[in-house]
């Protein structure tokens, strides 16, 4: 029997201890300092908000782990020795392992700002940072947030939440312009500052004042402006945390470098998630993927090949979903924030200004490659597979019905999809009949 032992308990490293689980019985051990149990990342703004409590993000109650054997360790790890295949602990202790994965996810990027380390700013994304941002907003009356993205968003949505007024500096043309492409981008860009977030376009943090008293009190853009606060979200971005590899003997770049296997170059040890990138990515696939849905796919491939079942990684058609305030977004293939060369678009945007759809698709043979949609639910096991089918527009927008997943009562907008795509393009309407909308209009 071998001795597994996972570096972090996020939704990588869980879902490897679970299906290593389900495969055999082996020793499976979990390190983490962060928390005691798995919780849900994606839910840390809820218990700022007072929507959830932590218990309430535990996706397993506590006696899951024992219960399946699964050891849990409370530690960071501060050093890994794999010629001995040992880690040192920040408790002083040492672990031993025959098979080691590496699941440490990732920590907020800081770019050397003048400031960035004073009271009051910081980033969000591992639990104590929720805990710390709910002291440093404790009475504070304004609150400035650095660098679009989901992360931002989150904690614009947070902030307004008790009424802190909130500045957000991009430094983009658009909101996360350099995702979206740029009718989405600025549906989006509206949207934020429907909620009262003062979004600042093209616009660059230059450094970050104290106070008397040490705590942040203002910060100042390239520009020159002067905009006082008393705390700094600093969210443009996040990178694998892996600090602690460095002279490990591990072949590292941005993130632990691995094959398809989720191997390095050190036997016996793995990477997988947002720490892990690849050597040779997929075509149209980033090196790094700091997804949640990659994350979990990442889990159950590498406890196959730990388990004998030798598996590559092959994720099959890109999906990503987030929410921006009152608008989610769903996105499936790959829609880039500009057309390449072989490809069109169609786009269309409801009336009110927060809900939109749009069908990238091949130039000669009209097949759907990536959708965008905003304020809209599509079911992902059609879109999936229609993608997968290689699809063209016209039977993606003829069947665009069977694809909606909004609840009862919502009202559609087929329909009046179509009818515009066949305005903008009559040499090739979609040839509908009364049937095909008979189940929302009759």
């Amino acid at each position: 029997m071998k001795k597994i032992v996972i570096i972090g308990n996020g939704i990588s490293g869980v879902t490897a201890a679970r299906n290593l689980r389900k495969l055999g019985d082996h020793e499976i051990v979990i390190i983490s300092g962060e928390t005691d149990h798995f919780f849900s990342r994606t839910a840390l703004m809820y218990i700022y908000m007072g929507h959830m409590t932590y218990e309430h993000t535990k996706p397993y109650e506590d006696w899951f782990w024992s219960q399946n054997r699964i050891q849990l360790v409370r530690a960071w790890v501060q050093q890994l020795n794999p010629a001995e295949r040992k880690l040192l602990l920040s408790t002083g202790n040492s672990i031993t392992y025959d098979v080691l994965i590496i699941a440490t996810g990732s920590k907020s990027n800081k770019f050397g700002w003048p400031g960035q380390d004073l009271p009051g700013v910081q980033g969000l994304y591992h639990y104590q940072d929720l805990e710390l941002m709910e002291k440093n907003t404790r009475n504070i009356e304004a609150a400035v947030i650095v660098g679009g993205g989901l992360i931002g968003v989150e904690m614009a949505e947070m902030l307004r939440t008790r009424d802190i007024r909130v500045v957000f500096l991009i430094r983009e043309k658009e909101f996360w312009d350099g995702v979206l492409p740029i009718e989405e981008a600025s549906l989006i860009g509206r949207h934020i500052m429907e909620h009262h977030i003062d979004l600042r376009k093209e616009t660059e943090l230059d450094k970050i004042f104290a106070g008397e008293n040490g705590w942040v009190k203002a910060i100042k853009t390239k520009g020159g402006e002067i905009i006082a606060c008393q705390y700094v979200g600093l969210t443009v971005g996040v990178s694998p945390n892996i600090g602690f590899l460095k002279n490990s003997g591990l072949d590292i770049n941005r993130g632990v470098l691995i094959d398809h296997y989720f191997r390095t170059n050190l036997k016996d040890v793995y990477a997988i998630g947002d720490c892990a990138e690849f050597r040779d990515p997929l075509p149209n696939r980033r090196p790094i993927e700091q997804v949640w849905y990659t994350g979990r796919m990442h889990g159950e491939t590498v406890a196959h090949s730990i388990m004998g079942q030798i598996t590559a990684y092959k994720p099959g058609i890109w999906y990503n979903s987030a929410k921006f305030f009152d608008i989610e977004y769903q996105t499936y293939g790959h829609v880039w924030n500009q057309l390449r060369d072989n490809e069109t678009q169609f786009y269309w945007e409801h009336a009110d200004g927060n809900k939109c759809l749009k069908l990238v698709y091949h130039k000669e043979n009209h097949q759907v490659l990536g959708v965008n949609t905003f304020g809209i639910r599509l079911r992902h096991h059609v879109m999936d597979r229609w993608l997968q089918e290689k699809r063209d527009i016209f039977y993606v927008l003829k069947n665009l019905s069977k694809a909606n997943f909004d609840p009862e009562f919502f009202k559609t907008h087929e329909k009046e999809i179509v009818d515009l795509f066949n305005r903008e393009n009559p040499s090739t309407p979609v040839h509908s009949t009364s049937s095909i909308f008979s189940n929302i209009f009759n």
